[in-house]
Parts: C-alpha cells; sequence; structure tokens
C-alpha cells in the first residue's frame, strides 16, 4: 500500500467548493513544513537510531493506514457538492459536521424560505 499520495489527494477531495483553495493551500504548507522537519532530523536520527529508524518510520505507516483504515470514508463517485454528507453520515466524524452543513437542520422557525 501506498500512502505517499493520500496527503495530497484526500485534501483535495473533502474540502467544499468554498473553501478548498484555502484547505489545500494549507494543506500543502503544512506538507512542505514536515517534509523540511523530516529531511532536517533524518541523519541525525540515522546517526543514533542506526536499523531503529526502519522500524521508526514503519510505525507511522502502521498507524497511518490505521488511520485511513478507521477514519477516510469511501468517497468513489460521491461529487464534491455531496461530500458534507459523506462526513455526516461517518461513524466518528458525523457529530463534528453541524446538521445544516448537510441540509437537516431539525428546527423549524415556522417560515418556508
Amino acid at each position: 500500500m501506498v500512502l505517499g499520495p493520500l496527503g495530497w489527494l484526500v485534501p483535495s477531495e473533502i474540502h467544499p467548493m468554498e473553501i478548498r483553495s484555502a484547505g489545500q493551500s494549507i494543506n500543502v504548507s503544512v506538507n512542505m513544513f514536515f517534509t523540511f522537519v523530516i529531511g532536517q532530523l533524518f541523519l541525525s536520527m540515522l546517526c543514533h537510531m542506526k536499523f531503529g529508524l526502519f522500524f521508526f518510520f514503519g510505525g507511522w505507516v502502521l498507524l497511518m493506514t490505521l488511520f485511513v483504515y478507521f477514519f477516510v470514508p469511501e468517497t468513489r463517485n460521491v461529487p464534491i457538492e455531496e461530500m458534507n454528507r459523506v462526513w455526516k453520515a461517518h461513524w466518528f466524524w458525523g457529530k463534528y459536521i453541524p446538521d445544516d452543513a448537510v441540509g437537516l437542520s431539525h428546527k423549524s422557525s415556522g417560515h418556508d424560505a
């Protein structure tokens, strides 16, 4: 399993159109920052951890795989406009998506717009 492209692919698909460019720019900035940090620390970690560095990064791959399996919903054939519904239906992320973001508002003001 290759997890590298997920850092670019998933954020480009999950943000609503209104904030997609801002969300993707934040994603790119964070990705480049951590790439820089890893690049600066890699040689020092290699000198101190030797072969343990393989287990260090292998552990991160395991954690990422588990995170993707349990926390990233399938978005195949889902239009970007419907992405809020996918997140609202997810067992974990659903509690963080407000009902009005997916048109499920339970409050009735008595006025029909």
